[in-house]
C-alpha cells in the first residue's frame, strides 16, 4: 500500500506583484517585478496545562442505613464549604453517590470530582481537606490536562512566532546588504509539529511531584514557515542610525 500523501501547505499570504504599465502610446513588456528576498524561519513554544481534576472518595459502612448515609452527608457538606470559601464555582464540583447493602450492614460511597484553574488553589483546598477530614476520605493525584482553547491557542501563537522570526531574519538580511525590507509577498507554513501533553498512566507515576506531573502534561508545538519579501531598495539612512 502506498504511503499516505503528506498534507497540504497552507498559505496564510499571497501577494503577487503588480508589473508596471507601459507608457501611454508605446507596446512593449511590462517591467520586470521588484527585487525580493526568500527566507525560512520557525518557532518553538510550549503551554502548560490549564486544567487539574481531583477526585475526593469517601465512604462508611453501618448497621443502620441513616447513620452510613449521615457519616456521608456530614463530610460532603464540609468539603462543598471549603471549596465554596476558596472560590471554586458551583459547575466546577461534581457528587456522585452510591449506596449499597452489604451482608448485615448499609454501606454508603461518595466520589467529589474538582476542576481547578488556579493549581495554588488546589493545592490549598486538597490540603486543608487532608487536615480536617484525615483518613476518612482519599485523595486522588491531580490529573492535568489542556482545554481545547488553550491547544488552540499555543497552535496560533507558535504560526505567530514563526512568521515574526522569518520576518527579523529577512530583515537583518537587507541590512547585511543595505538593503530596506519591503512588504511579504508570500508566506507559507511548511511544517507544524505537536508533541507532549501525555499522562503518564503507569505506577510509578504515583510518585512524581506536583511539578513533575505538570512538565509532564505540558504540550509543544513547533512550526517552520517560508516567506518572500519585496526589497525596496537602499535603506533610509536616518533610519539605519535609530
Amino acid at each position: 500500500m502506498a504511503p499516505p500523501a503528506p498534507p497540504l501547505s497552507r498559505i496564510f499570504a499571497e501577494l503577487d506583484p503588480v508589473p508596471s504599465p507601459a507608457p501611454e502610446g508605446r507596446v512593449g513588456l511590462p517591467a520586470l517585478p521588484e527585487r525580493e528576498v526568500h527566507v525560512s524561519g520557525s518557532a518553538e513554544l510550549s503551554a502548560r496545562p490549564d486544567r487539574a481534576r481531583v477526585s475526593l472518595r469517601l465512604g462508611s459502612r453501618k448497621e443502620a442505613a441513616a447513620e452510613a448515609r449521615s457519616s456521608v452527608s456530614r463530610r460532603l457538606q464540609y468539603i462543598a464549604h471549603t471549596a465554596r470559601l476558596h472560590g471554586v464555582p458551583e459547575e466546577n464540583m461534581t457528587v456522585t453517590e452510591d449506596f449499597s447493602r452489604v451482608e448485615n450492614t448499609y454501606q454508603m460511597e461518595a466520589e467529589v470530582c474538582f476542576i481547578f484553574s488556579d493549581f495554588g488553589k488546589m493545592q490549598n483546598v486538597c490540603n486543608l481537606l487532608i487536615e480536617k477530614l484525615g483518613t476518612s476520605i482519599t485523595i486522588s493525584p491531580p490529573h492535568f490536562y489542556h482545554t481545547p482553547e488553550a491547544i488552540d491557542n499555543l497552535r496560533r501563537h507558535v504560526c505567530v512566532t514563526a512568521v515574526g522570526n522569518t520576518r527579523r531574519k529577512a530583515q537583518e538580511v537587507c541590512r547585511l546588504f543595505g538593503q530596506a525590507l519591503g512588504k511579504p509577498l508570500l508566506i507559507k507554513e511548511e511544517e507544524t509539529k505537536e508533541w507532549g501533553g501525555h499522562i503518564d498512566l503507569s505506577h510509578s507515576a504515583d510518585s512524581q511531584t506536583l511539578q513533575e506531573r505538570i512538565e509532564n502534561a505540558t504540550a509543544y508545538a513547533s512550526c517552520r514557515v517560508f516567506a518572500v519579501f519585496e526589497i525596496k531598495g537602499k535603506e533610509n539612512r536616518r533610519n539605519k542610525l535609530l
